[in-house]
């Protein structure tokens, strides 16, 4: 780690409110981590009564992005992986997945959680040939993740690049522009890079529990702080770009060598994934 880490890490400890629920401690609530706080565990709880299946879904995100970055550094032969919204530490992340199959893979993580940054030890940990690296920053100000020194230090931008995007795009609404912020991260890449998402669909749940959210919402008893969106929509992420077999496909289904009988629901994993190349 460089010097003044740990006046870093006294910073990020500063920006910790325990009092509002985050998306990555709450994440980390339903993979069963520690790293949370009693509004995430009440937020993560309010969900899953509305949508039992949370949990499940949350598992199944974290396995089709182990898939998916098995495929990129072994059949595409991608050596770089910019990973935004990070998300807490668990087994299996991206640096660790690329680099057992490639050890000389570069990764940058991007969040802005300070529960995720005083996890950084964890994170920057790396192969001999490779290398790993963090990022204070926001998916909302894509100018300040490319222009940092540490990105362009860590990635060659000249050569193709992963950009992970997972669990992470549905936190973004209308007035975020989510369209224009993924667009200009992607323009910035050459060609040959990836564009690797999940996001958050109520398309695979069953009219009655799409009801029941919809009541829970009206009601106040369900805050609201993602925006789950339909296939069509997600697809326009991608407008321009190759997109990979099987394409936008539930997140169990994409390159899943478990048999589909042997596969949680689909109403059980509400999230769609997806690969797609720049050509």
């Amino acid at each position: 780690m460089a010097d003044g880490v740990g006046d870093e890490q006294a910073g990020w400890s500063g920006r910790i409110d325990t009092t509002t629920a985050h998306p990555a401690r709450r994440y980390n609530y339903w993979l069963g981590g520690k790293d949370n706080f009693a509004a995430d565990r009440d937020s993560g709880e309010a969900i899953a009564r509305v949508y039992p299946a949370i949990r499940t879904t949350a598992l199944e995100n974290r396995y089709f992005l182990q898939r998916a970055v098995r495929f990129l550094a072994g059949e595409t032969g991608i050596r770089q992986f910019l990973d935004i919204g990070t998300g807490i530490p668990t087994a299996n992340n991206t640096h660790e997945v690329a680099q057992s199959v490639a050890p000389d893979s570069r990764i940058v993580y991007v969040d802005n959680d300070p529960i995720v940054l005083t996890h950084a030890r964890a994170l920057l940990t790396s192969t001999p040939e490779g290398r790993t690296a963090y990022i204070d920053a926001d998916l909302r100000d894509p100018r300040t993740i490319l222009d940092d020194e540490i990105l362009r230090d860590t990635l060659d931008l000249n050569q193709p690049v992963a950009l992970m995007l997972i669990a992470i795009v549905h936190f973004l609404f209308e007035a975020d522009k989510p369209y224009e912020l993924v667009r200009g991260l992607v323009d910035v890449l050459p060609a040959g890079s990836y564009v690797v998402m999940t996001h958050g669909t109520a398309d695979l749940n069953d009219a009655a529990a799409r009801d029941y959210a919809l009541r829970e919402i009206k009601a106040g008893r369900l805050k609201v702080d993602a925006m789950p969106r339909s296939r069509e929509e997600i697809a326009q992420f991608f407008t321009g770009l190759e997109i990979v077999e099987p394409g936008i496909v539930p997140v169990t289904a994409w390159r899943n060598p478990i048999p589909e009988e042997d596969r949680p629901p689909l109403a059980d994993t509400a999230m769609y994934g997806v690969v797609a190349r720049k050509p």
